[in-house]
Order: structure tokens, then sequence, then C-alpha cells
């Protein structure tokens, strides 16, 4: 097949222990899906306990590595951080049950939601989507990928440092909707495929960065993610 133009580079994501990459098909996002989060952010309207999970999506070439150093974006002027546990998908399907869904999960990743939080509020003040605030340039670094092999992640801290002070500090057993969970609402809502992300929600402290900050994302069992702010 001919093409117009020359063909760009599949975004991936580097593998534990692999000279392997992972192939970026989608990226997910998971939104509220930490109670003290909803709460910090002032989304209490409804009991976070009981509401269905709802999605926003990022481009695949948004993914980092780490060890990047990464531009301030552009038009903003309160640029946050959001720590999450990352789901690499190996199969996919629509429709799928809970009790099968881990057998469709290729990996885990420390990931950093990047969000422009002045756009995004702007759009939720207007009702209109939130694309700008969250779906920019290299707004989802990540670590390299655990395979789940290894074992699935369903209790383990996790934590976020801007030049080595703690910021956000908490635990993933206390996502409000678990990873098998998340992929079969997400596959009522798309058919899921193999190489899709899913950034799972990010726990309470989440707050800004500026040029020349140095971020660190943990948790425990997982790569670590390291990154600066150019």
């Amino acid at each position: 097949m001919n093409y117009a133009l020359p063909l760009w580079d599949v975004p991936h994501v580097a593998i534990d222990q692999s000279d392997e990459k992972f192939p970026v098909h989608r990226i997910y996002c998971v939104g509220r899906n930490y109670a003290e989060h909803a709460r910090e952010m002032g989304e209490m309207g409804a009991d976070p306990v009981r509401e269905a999970p709802f999605f926003f999506c990022k481009p695949n070439d948004a993914v980092a590595p780490s060890g990047s150093v990464i531009s301030y974006p552009l038009a903003t002027q309160n640029f946050h951080h959001e720590v999450e546990l990352v789901v690499a998908l190996k199969g996919g399907g629509m429709n799928i049950k809970p009790e099968a869904a881990l057998d469709l999960v290729f990996g885990y990743g420390v990931g950093v939601d990047l969000t422009r939080r002045d756009l995004q509020q702007a759009m939720k003040d207007k009702g209109r989507p939130w694309d700008i605030g969250k779906a920019f340039d290299r707004a989802a670094p990540i670590g390299a990928l655990r395979q789940a092999s290894s074992g699935h992640v369903g209790q383990a801290a996790i934590t976020l440092a801007v030049n080595g002070e703690v910021k956000q500090i908490s635990d993933v057993k206390e996502m409000i909707w678990n990873v098998p969970d998340i992929i079969a609402h997400l596959s009522g809502l798309f058919e899921l495929k193999a190489g899709d992300l899913i950034f799972t929600g990010t726990p309470a402290g989440v707050g800004p960065l500026v040029k020349g900050d140095r971020i660190e994302a943990r948790i425990a069992g997982l790569s670590p993610l390291d990154f600066s702010i150019g």
C-alpha cells in the first residue's frame, strides 16, 4: 500500500527485562476513582462509591518514557500532576465480564496524567469536553511495564514526589473501581483492543508543576517513573 506521507513510528512503552516494546493503540483514563481526590476537587455531589466510572481519552502519542524532560505545555498557567496505576491490555473485546477481565492484562506500569487544570476547569464551567486540558503533547509519561505473569496489582503503595517532597500517597486498594470492574465498564462503551492502556485514576494530593521540577512516581513492585519539566 502506498501512503501520501511517510509513516510515523508506532507509539510504544518499554517492558521490564525485555528488549521488546509495547505498542500503544489507545489511552483511556478513569476520572474520579479515589474518593479523597473527588473531595479535593469538589466533585462529591453524588456518591462516588455508587456512581458508574466515567472515562476520557488521551492520544496514543502522548506517552513519554521515564527519564524524559517534558516541556511545560502551551496555553496554561496551572499545570498539574496525577499519579496513576496504568493497565496495559494484550487482548480486548466488548461487554467483558469482570471475572474474565484479568486474562486480558499484559502488564502494569506507573503513569502520570498530566493536566492543564485551568483549561480543564474552563471547559467544565462551560459544559464542554475536557480534551484541551488532558489530551496534549507528552501528557502521559509512563514507566516500563511489569508483565502480569509476575502477578496482578490489587494492593500496592502509590506515591508521587516533586523535588523530593511527597505530594501524593495512597494505596491502589483505595480505588473505588478495581481493575476488573474498570475493564468491564469500559468494554461496554468501546471495543477494547490489544495495545490499549488504561490510566486508573489518581489519589488525593494533585498539585501544580513548574519549570525545573523533578517528578518521582512510584507504585510498589513496579518500575519507577522519573521525569522533569523543561
